[in-house]
């Protein structure tokens, strides 16, 4: 599939890849340079090919709070909140933002790769009541950008009444130079930045007003790479990775996002009964690049497995994030790469977090 930018990336020289079904750019020419200009100036991305889903009516925060993690109840008008989507057995279906228009009208941004599941999952799992639940992926363009002069580049094309002040917030039906827009300050860098929400008809005109606004910036346009790049140095979980169907939601170190005080909802049990056997934990490489699915050792005991690894530009060292067992985290580790032993170096998580 090709989202609403497939020919913008093409004009601009992207190296297309497949990627969850779509044709996406994996840079536009140096990963290290797109992550460097995010880190430093301004970057901008296509993610459209993330989901969206909505559930709106009398009942809808009561069913949505009814199969995720987190809690929704008391969320402001324009609040995003963070969460997960549990299955029965305490594993992840996905990771999800929740955002709160109102009381009766939700947005769920969910993975790529997961839209068609997560969609037959909010149908079969969704307690019944007075809402309406449908998915809009195929009608919502989203682009993200990222860095510390995305705020100073969105302010060349909408007011600063419109442009949301706290991180995990949003604001609805902004003009963004024409067009009508939903602008979230939300993220997958680690950066402070903001992703829009525009009708597929207008994406690339709202793209082309960001890569002319951000000229004296040095924008640039960012490819996948840059971004997991980018969110492996802040630890962000990737779906596939460090989260998954059968990766209990109680050991990937997403508490914040668990509130088991609240009512039942679906894997709350399993939940609550977690051993904690695994942990998900960061380590720095001193001789080589780790990658993911490379075996994790203590001495001849495998102890775990490496979920996500490269190395981290702006740190100049190889990071991965590792799932191991809990009473290994202190011992000698070492990552099997290739048949070569390589020494890990726990290290707390994240990598990298931006000066406030």
């Amino acid at each position: 599939m090709k989202t609403p930018l497939y020919q913008m990336h093409v004009k601009l020289n992207g190296n297309i890849v497949d990627f969850a079904g779509f044709e996406l750019p994996v840079d536009y020419g140096s990963i290290l340079e797109e992550h460097k200009c995010v880190r430093e100036r301004v970057g901008l991305f296509d993610v459209s090919h993330m989901g969206e889903l909505t559930v709106k009516g009398k009942d809808a925060e009561s069913a949505l709070n009814a199969i995720v993690t987190n809690d929704i109840r008391g969320m402001y008008d324009g609040q995003v909140r963070y969460s997960l989507l549990p299955n029965e057995k305490g594993g992840a279906v996905d990771d999800i933002l929740i955002y709160h228009k109102n009381a009766e009208d939700f947005l769920i941004v969910v993975n790529a790769s997961n839209t068609a599941k997560d969609a037959k999952w909010f149908e079969t799992h969704l307690p019944s009541g007075d809402y309406k639940f449908e998915n809009i992926s195929d009608k919502v363009a989203q682009i993200a950008i990222q860095g510390p002069m995305g705020e100073a580049v969105l302010k060349k094309i909408i007011a600063d009444e419109f442009i949301p002040k706290k991180y995990y917030s949003f604001i609805d039906n902004v003009d963004f130079g024409g067009i009508n827009s939903l602008v979230s300050r939300t993220g997958y860098t680690g950066e402070d930045g903001f992703e829009i929400y525009v009708k597929n008809a207008d994406a690339e005109t709202a793209y082309e007003m960001m890569l002319n606004a951000g000229k004296e910036f040095n924008i640039m346009p960012c490819g996948l790479g840059a971004r997991d790049t980018l969110r492996l140095e802040a630890a962000m979980p990737l779906y596939g990775h460090e989260l998954g169907e059968d990766i209990p939601v109680a050991e990937v170190g997403l508490d914040f996002a668990i509130k088991l005080g609240k009512e039942n909802f679906v894997g709350k049990e399993a939940i609550l009964n977690c051993k904690k056997e695994y942990v998900r934990v960061g380590a720095f490489a001193l001789k080589g690049i780790v990658r993911e699915h490379s075996d994790v050792y203590v001495g001849d005991e495998k102890v775990g497995t490496v979920t996500s690894g490269t190395f981290a530009p702006t740190l100049k060292k190889a990071v991965c994030m590792l799932r191991i067992k809990a009473d290994a985290v202190d011992k000698n580790l070492e990552a099997d790469v290739r048949g070569r032993r390589v020494a890990l170096f726990v290290t707390p998580l994240p990598f990298y977090k931006r000066a406030k």
